[in-house]
């Protein structure tokens, strides 16, 4: 005999960042790396640079997967509707994913490009590459240090991982380009070399946020919860029996929902059952992160004869109704 339920939303944890400045801090980045751009498609064009104008359109890219982000935080800000009761927290992990998938894949375009360059080096002008590198260098370390937080939330780290790939092949190139101009044309294998080692570095980061994302998006347990450890907490609230049907996922990084069902001792009334509800909720939220907790109270389990009772049934085959379905 299934009681009560007792659900609630915990408040957002101390410290956390909020998605305002989020949206803040992503407006000056993607201000930032705009002007950036602007200012290589000038110079690339006064000077006759293709090493300029290729620079201005990655940084344009830059802009654009800063702006995805940008729009996935103002998205996640609306409240929720009828048709979303939980509201648009999943927009941020689809721009994260999107951001990773498409970076990924500029990636292998670079080291494709790379090892064209390594079969057929090509004369590279080694002062010229490492003063525009290191001049976008500065820029993208900046935006990656705005945008860094301690927290987990992947689509701040997707926009973030753009900036620091973007640093870190300025690095490679700046390097590379001080061995050219040192060494001459005989180093210029250097640059392609460059390349091909970040590109695995960022290929590595870019395969992990979309692993995540995809763990979130298929409601997958938060890897930092053990569910051995969380049903032992719940067992341990005064007048929980056994916990059952335990399930935690995420709908963000800042969000994660649980529901449980909790089998009473000594069949509480009503009043005493909320009393145990509340108690649970609040063992769970601080520790595990939980931002929204829903509690089924039970004075008995479901039935003793199956392992799992209250599992979701399998969905009816085609022509198939609850009711006609074969035992």
């Amino acid at each position: 005999m299934s009681g009560p339920r007792v659900s609630g939303a915990a408040r957002p944890h101390p410290g956390r960042r909020t998605p305002q400045a989020r949206v803040r801090r992503l407006g000056a980045v993607a201000a930032l790396n705009g002007a950036l751009a602007v200012a290589e498609v000038v110079a690339g064009l006064a000077a006759h640079s293709s090493a300029l104008l290729a620079g201005a359109g990655h940084d344009l890219a830059d802009v654009a997967a800063i702006g995805l982000s940008l729009g996935a935080v103002r998205w996640s800000l609306r409240p929720r509707t009828e048709l979303r009761t939980y509201g648009n927290h999943r927009g941020t992990i689809l721009a994260a994913l999107a951001n990773a998938t498409v970076l990924a894949f500029v990636t292998v375009a670079i080291a494709a490009l790379a090892i064209v360059r390594l079969l057929h080096p090509d004369a590279v002008q080694g002062t010229l590459v490492s003063e525009v590198a290191a001049a976008a260098l500065v820029v993208n370390v900046a935006g990656a240090l705005v945008l860094g937080e301690r927290g987990r939330d992947l689509n701040m780290r997707s926009a973030a991982l753009h900036l620091g790939a973007d640093a870190a092949a300025s690095g490679a190139v700046v390097v590379a380009g001080i061995v050219i101009a040192v060494e001459g044309q005989g180093a210029r294998l250097a640059d392609p070399v460059a390349a091909l080692a970040v590109a695995v570095l960022v290929m590595v980061q870019s395969i992990r946020v979309v692993r995540e994302s995809a763990d979130v998006l298929l409601e997958s347990t938060p890897s930092d919860v053990d569910l051995g450890d969380l049903r032992e907490v719940l067992s341990a609230v005064e007048g929980v029996g056994e916990v059952h049907d335990l399930h935690v996922w995420s709908l963000s990084n800042d969000y994660r929902a649980l529901s449980a069902h909790l089998v009473l001792t000594g069949h509480p009334s009503l009043e005493d059952a909320q009393v145990v509800g509340s108690a649970a909720r609040e063992r769970v939220v601080t520790r595990f992160r939980i931002a929204h907790a829903t509690f089924e109270m039970e004075c008995e389990r479901c039935d003793d004869e199956e392992a799992d009772p209250c599992a979701a049934a399998p969905a009816p085959g085609r022509g198939e109704t609850p009711s006609n379905r074969p035992a």
